[in-house]
């Protein structure tokens, strides 16, 4: 019996040892003893064949036209309690209520909670997930749902295929601060440590999102850390959301993933996953891949106003043209009114006699009247005259 007690005794600790990784959650890292390539050793989830992020190549994408713009419910409304900010040691997460959900699926989801995924070597070094074209943003921002249709709480949906929906925002850096992130990050000094929790004030999780709602890309995946449950129906949107390179910074060095206990401080940084393969999966597109270069709202936007300006631009050159035509037509017309009256003689010039036969036309008329003047009295002369007395016969 002592023997057959030792035994089982042996074998419930060495059970407990090797399961002991996958029940706790801090055991996993991103780096280091069970890091990323030793995930499937302890979560044999994680080795399936529909893991994420994905690297999405949009010559290999499928339009679906049949996918509609997804439909944000209550994100606008977040009420008067506060949320809370939570340091989980992986990563920031951010609880949302139950009041929010997410429209545009075929079944109704309920929002659960978000956070982010960043790198640590600044702008355009990484930090997403998902990647576009083999592409890297910055950052990325996951909004998590589950099937409140279908299935009673999240802990039983996240087991399912059907069971979570989760939106992907790609984050890039630019120039202006993005105030909407600023609801999150400007309470991260008060969570620097893992396991640490704040309250915040509400605020719109709308403002978080892109423009452009109705260009996404949609596959079924998993989820992006351990125990990478294959039960994600993934929308990534093809806009990026820009925050300042301050902000960035901010997110890249404020926070640690040990906790304040511990004396050796570790940094919380490059909390993001690589591309997984696709293997037969089809990733489908909102939009037509034909239709030529992606643009988003705002560059839309910005050829519309362009087109409009160029439309004005040329209405008044033509205007300006049609105006300049006219005015030289009527200039040419009065010229030639104002010519004809002052010298009518120059516009119908062979009506005009000889100047010569002008000058002359008197002086003939003079010589006629003196000849007929010296006829008439040559004539009477001639009257005047005696007629000679007849002869007589001798």
């Amino acid at each position: 019996m002592d023997s057959l007690g030792l035994f089982i005794l042996l074998m419930l600790l060495c059970f407990q040892w090797t399961t002991a990784p996958a029940g706790k959650e801090a055991t996993w890292t991103y780096t280091g003893l069970v890091g990323q390539s030793e995930w499937s050793q302890y979560f044999p989830e994680c080795a399936g064949t529909s893991q994420s992020p994905v690297d999405v190549v949009t010559t290999q994408t499928k339009y679906d036209p049949s996918l509609l713009p997804l439909t944000p419910l209550g994100y606008s409304q977040h009420g008067n309690k506060p949320f809370s900010l939570y340091n989980n040691g992986h990563t920031v997460v951010i609880k949302l209520p139950e009041w929010m959900g997410l429209g545009g699926l075929p079944w109704l989801y309920t929002a659960v909670q978000m956070h982010l995924h960043w790198g640590s070597g600044g702008p355009s070094h990484g930090g997403a997930e998902h990647t576009i074209n083999g592409q890297s943003a910055d950052a990325e921002l996951h909004v998590v749902h589950y099937n409140s249709e279908l299935y009673p709480d999240m802990s039983t949906a996240m087991m399912q295929s059907d069971g979570l929906a989760v939106l992907g925002i790609l984050i890039v850096t630019g120039e202006e601060t993005n105030t909407a992130f600023n609801n999150i990050l400007n309470y991260l000094s008060r969570i620097r440590h893992a396991d640490q929790k704040v309250f915040i004030p509400a605020f719109d999780i709308q403002s978080l999102l892109p423009k452009d709602l109705g260009r996404y890309y949609r596959y079924n995946g998993s989820l992006t850390t351990p125990p990478c449950y294959q039960s994600v129906i993934w929308t990534l949107f093809n806009e990026r959301v820009q925050i300042s390179q301050t902000q960035l910074l901010k997110l890249e060095t404020i926070l640690y993933s040990s906790k304040s206990e511990e004396s050796d401080r570790m940094l919380l940084q490059d909390n993001y996953r690589a591309t997984q393969l696709l293997n037969h999966r089809v990733v489908f597109a909102s939009f037509s891949a034909e239709s030529g270069k992606e643009l988003s709202s705002g560059e839309v936007t910005a050829i519309v106003i362009g087109v409009m300006c160029g439309c004005v631009g040329l209405a008044v050159i033509i205007r300006f043209i049609v105006k300049t035509i006219r005015f030289f037509t009527l200039l040419h017309r009065e010229s030639v009114v104002v010519n004809s009256s002052t010298s009518s003689w120059d516009v119908l010039p062979s009506n005009r006699p000889a100047p010569m036969l002008r000058m002359k036309e008197p002086e003939k008329g003079k010589e006629k009247k003196q000849d007929m003047a010296l006829k008439s009295t040559s004539e009477a002369e001639k009257k005047e005259e005696p007629s000679p007395s007849p002869q007589t016969e001798p």
